[in-house]
Formats: C-alpha cells, sequence, structure tokens
C-alpha cells in the first residue's frame, strides 16, 4: 500500500493522464471525468471489468495488467490509488520520468477546482447517501457535478460533470484524505471506528472527523444516533451543526419508519413533518434519507420538495443489488464489508425475504479488519444470517497475516452448524445451491470481488446439485 503524500504540488494543467487502478469505482469515475474535460487518458489494472470496457469505449486506452510499457510517453501526469504497491512498475518508471505522480484524492482535488462543496464521510452509508444527495438535486434542477464510490441506478455511472457550480463527493477518511478538500458542506453519516491501522486509536479517528466538521465551511451535518458521530459531536467548535436521526432531540429527525414493503417513513424539521417512502429496503435507509434531507435543508431548499426529490433514489450498484432469480431463490449482492454495514444488509433482507431463509456468503475484507473484528462478524452473522458460507479474506493491500483467514470467522460461530467454511468458489456456489430452496435469499457480503461468484451460484442454482436442506435448519 502506498500512503498518500497530500504535500505533493499539482499540476497547473494536464494533457494526459495515466491511472494506475483505474477500474475501481472511484477510480473510473475520476477517469472518466478527465475524459469529459478533453484530457487523453490511460490507465491499468490487475482484471478486466465492464468499467475498463466502458471507459475504453469513451476513448481510453487502458491494458489489464501492470507493466511499464503502458505508461505512454505523452503522459504527464500519474494518479494512482493507495491500494497499489511501491513497486509497482508503472508507478516506479513515473517516478523516475520525473512525472507529476498524485493519489486519487489529490486528482479529485484538482477536479473540483473553486466550487461549492459537498463532502460525504462516514464508515458506512456514504454511498448510499451520496447517490441520495445527487438524485434528489437532479430532481429539485440542479445539474451538479459528482464523484460518488458507486454507480448511481438512475444514472448508470458513478461520476459526471454538471453545469452548475454545485459540486457532491463521496470523501474518503480510511487514509485522511478526506481532510484536504475545501468543504462547504460535511455530512457524516456515522462514526464506527474502522481502519484504526491508518489511525492508530478510537480518539484519533474522532479527532479527524471533528477537523473535518469543523472545516466545513457553511455547516456540518451529522448523525445524532451513532454513538461514534455523538462523540464526534462533542470536539465539533462549527458555528452551525445540523443533527439528523432518530433521536428526539436531532434537528432533522425521522420516524414512524415502516419496513413492511417499500420503507415508509416521516421527516419532521422546524416543527413541520412530511411523509414519504424509498424504493430500497431497510430501516437505515431511512435514517440515510434523513442525512439527505437535512443537507438539502442546509443548501437552501425547503422539506416537502427535498422530501420528494429524496424519494426518487433507485439505489447505487453493489448496494442490495437483485442479480437474479433461478428456482425461486433469489441472489442479491452488498458492498457490506463491515459488522454494522453487514447487520443493516441482513436486517434489510430480512423484511423481503419472508417466509424464506437468508444464505449470506461473506467474504472478509483485509486481514487487519479481519483480525480486530472476526468475533463481530461472527456474532452479526449467526444472528441476522440463517446459514452462511464463508470465503476466505480479500486482501486487498495488505500481505496476509497467518491464521486470519475466512475460517478465523467461522470458528467464532457459537453453532458451527450454521456456518460452513469454503475457500474453493466452485465448491462454494455449488454448497450454496445445494442450501437454497425455493423462496430463500442468498446475500452476497464484502467490498472485494465476492460479486463474481454469483455467475456460479446462478449456475449451480440451475443446475442438479443434491439438496442439503438440513444445513442452517
Amino acid at each position: 500500500m502506498i500512503r498518500p503524500d497530500l504535500s505533493l504540488p499539482l499540476p497547473d494543467t494536464i494533457a494526459a493522464a495515466h491511472f494506475i487502478g483505474i477500474g475501481g469505482s472511484g477510480m473510473s469515475g475520476l477517469a472518466r471525468m478527465f475524459l469529459e474535460r478533453g484530457i487523453r487518458v490511460s490507465g491499468s489494472d490487475r482484471a478486466d471489468s465492464k468499467a475498463l470496457r466502458e471507459l475504453a469505449e469513451l476513448g481510453a486506452d487502458v491494458h489489464v495488467g501492470h507493466d511499464a510499457a503502458h505508461l505512454g510517453e505523452d503522459v504527464d501526469t500519474v494518479v494512482h490509488t493507495g491500494a497499489i504497491w511501491p513497486q509497482n512498475p508503472e508507478f516506479l518508471l513515473a517516478k523516475e520520468r520525473g512525472l507529476h505522480v498524485i493519489h486519487r484524492s489529490q486528482a479529485l482535488y484538482w477536479l473540483i477546482g473553486g466550487r461549492r462543496l459537498v463532502s460525504v464521510a462516514g464508515a458506512h452509508g456514504k454511498t448510499t447517501s451520496t447517490g441520495m444527495i445527487v438524485t434528489a438535486l437532479h430532481a429539485l434542477g440542479v445539474d451538479p457535478t459528482f464523484v460518488n464510490g458507486g454507480v448511481i441506478a438512475q444514472l448508470g455511472v458513478s461520476s459526471g460533470t454538471g453545469s452548475d457550480d454545485l459540486f457532491v463527493i463521496e470523501a474518503d477518511e480510511s487514509d485522511g484524505t478526506f481532510l484536504l478538500y475545501d468543504t462547504s458542506v460535511a455530512l457524516i453519516t456515522n462514526v464506527d471506528p474502522d481502519h484504526l491501522d491508518h489511525w492508530g486509536s478510537r480518539d484519533a479517528f474522532y479527532d479527524a472527523f471533528a477537523r473535518f466538521g469543523d472545516r466545513a465551511r457553511e455547516a456540518v451535518v451529522i448523525s445524532a444516533d451513532d454513538e461514534g458521530a455523538r462523540r464526534v459531536t462533542e470536539r465539533l467548535t462549527h458555528s452551525r451543526v445540523v443533527t439528523f436521526g432518530e433521536s428526539d432531540d436531532a434537528s432533522v429527525r425521522v420516524g414512524d419508519i415502516r419496513t413492511d414493503g417499500p420503507v415508509s417513513f416521516s421527516i419532521t424539521s422546524a416543527g413541520v413533518t412530511v411523509a414519504g417512502r424509498l424504493p430500497v429496503p431497510g430501516a437505515h435507509n431511512a435514517v440515510n434519507a434523513a442525512g439527505a434531507v437535512a443537507v438539502l435543508l442546509t443548501l437552501g431548499f425547503e422539506l416537502e420538495p427535498a422530501v420528494r426529490a429524496v424519494e426518487g433514489f433507485a439505489g447505487t450498484v453493489r448496494r442490495f443489488e437483485l442479480h437474479g432469480a433461478r428456482r425461486g431463490v433469489s441472489v442479491y449482492d452488498d458492498y457490506a464489508h463491515h459488522p454494522t454495514e453487514v447487520e443493516a444488509a441482513l436486517v434489510a433482507a430480512r423484511t423481503v425475504v419472508g417466509d424464506g431463509r437468508i444464505i449470506a456468503i461473506q467474504q472478509p475484507h483485509t486481514y487487519s479488519r479481519t483480525q480486530e473484528m472476526y468475533r463481530e462478524f461472527a456474532q452479526v452473522l449467526e444472528t441476522h444470517a440463517d446459514h452462511t458460507v464463508m470465503l476466505d479474506v480479500y486482501g486487498a493491500r495488505e500481505d496476509p497475516v497467518p491464521g486470519v483467514t475466512g475460517e478465523l470467522v467461522s470458528g467464532a460461530f457459537d453453532d458451527p452448524a450454521h456456518v460452513h467454511f469454503v475457500p474453493d468458489w466452485q465448491e462454494a456456489a455449488e454448497y450454496t445451491a445445494s442450501v437454497a430452496r425455493e423462496g430463500d435469499f442468498v446475500i452476497t457480503l464484502g467490498c472485494g470481488n465476492v460479486n463474481l461468484i454469483i455467475p456460479q451460484v446462478l449456475e449451480a442454482l440451475e443446475g442438479t446439485v443434491p439438496p442439503a436442506a438440513s444445513a442452517g435448519e
């Protein structure tokens, strides 16, 4: 992993940019925006993907695999993720040539310029909340520029260049880069301690969020429900703090949440109450909607049109996304990779599965998070899923840690009959198909590449895998 050096100077102009790790949701969105500005774009990623193919169609020169030969002679700026290794051949050659080599957060900063910025941060919910704000602004007649961490369903993209002055981003707290931006309105969805490998302690994590909020020029919008967010609120010195959530003392309060069907709720602000509903499931999305509405209120919109605008949000890719159904078994995917997120996804699944069972396919993400939170993962999965198929750890930027595997999580279940550790994906798909029966709900969970197992699961469901209905009973 390469830690971003935010002290590096940014180029005044960019004619040709090369993206190392161009296929990621955030990086591909940035590359798309560079293309929209008329900048020549090239890039590489370790695996082929839909994002790479779409960028190629837009005119980018993309490559599968990392090789110094991919760095063209005309490139003046290299943009990289923090997930690449210092030995990456394209990174090393760029340094050798003396090119501008900048982290993706700095490329985003360069794109923002001096626009009025809404920055969304938090341990969970920031991609959904960013998507809600962007789609609501479109519904309200505003054409913002935006960069999100996931594809917004209605728009079909994770980024876009708008004609208005407003710019909306998902800001990353994992490596401190959310402190780089000149934010006007900051939204903090929650502050579950995470990424402590970077921050070192919970207090340092809370302090970073307080600095992020206090740096906002206009307002900071923050959860009134989340324990970590309340600790951050105590540290804020900002003159305009707007809280949201189910708490009685929230400035923008969400209540009357019903999940038996489309999520319905009411939002109250300044003594006025407006009812709303969402097409995406889960009580947590009603809370996300309250945060988005609170941001819209700080931007000057009235409560009624703000709620109506948020109601149109249809979700983001890899957030509770249906991929298909075979022999009466529905197969979903969700990006959840923290115990709190996994719990929210499974609780939402319970509201729509009816009499069926929930079968979770969990891919733990990073060795450090798995080592720190394996008990919490096991407790959440055992409580809210009827059966769990546990894959091995997706290491991302980290080197393997001895003894830290998916089996560490599965071994923490109280009842081993509710979990099955299967590191081989084909075996995992076939096992899932053997467990599943009509009316069940299969959901893959993780922010690595676990979604790529879905075609294997659907194919296995179509086959004649012998049933193992006793599993998870």
